[in-house]
């Protein structure tokens, strides 16, 4: 006979890396919802939210035209987030 499966919500709240992990993909989501904020709407559907670390912060973009437009506004983006009490240690844009 085979044991129940937990949910997935019970497994993540148990486990202590996968906790860390949710955590960390919802404060990436997070920002991704400033930064959309921020950017120009035609903008706004390229991005994708990628990892958080220690090192800062990944957006991920659809096409190199959105990326370049994104390392101009930089700046702005960094100066959202700090006003909604978000640590910036980098921004990195990747295309993807």
């Amino acid at each position: 006979m085979t044991p129940d499966a937990l949910p997935i919500e019970q497994a993540i709240q148990r486990s202590s890396p996968l906790a860390r992990l949710q955590h960390l993909l919802k404060e990436s989501e997070a920002r991704l919802a400033v930064v959309r904020s921020v950017v120009p709407s035609a903008l706004a559907p390229h991005l994708r939210p990628g990892p958080l670390d220690e090192d800062g912060w990944t957006l991920l973009v659809a096409n190199a035209a959105v990326g370049s437009k994104l390392r101009q506004l930089a700046p702005r983006l960094e100066e959202a987030l700090r006003a909604k009490g978000m640590q910036v240690k980098a921004i990195r844009i990747k295309v993807q």
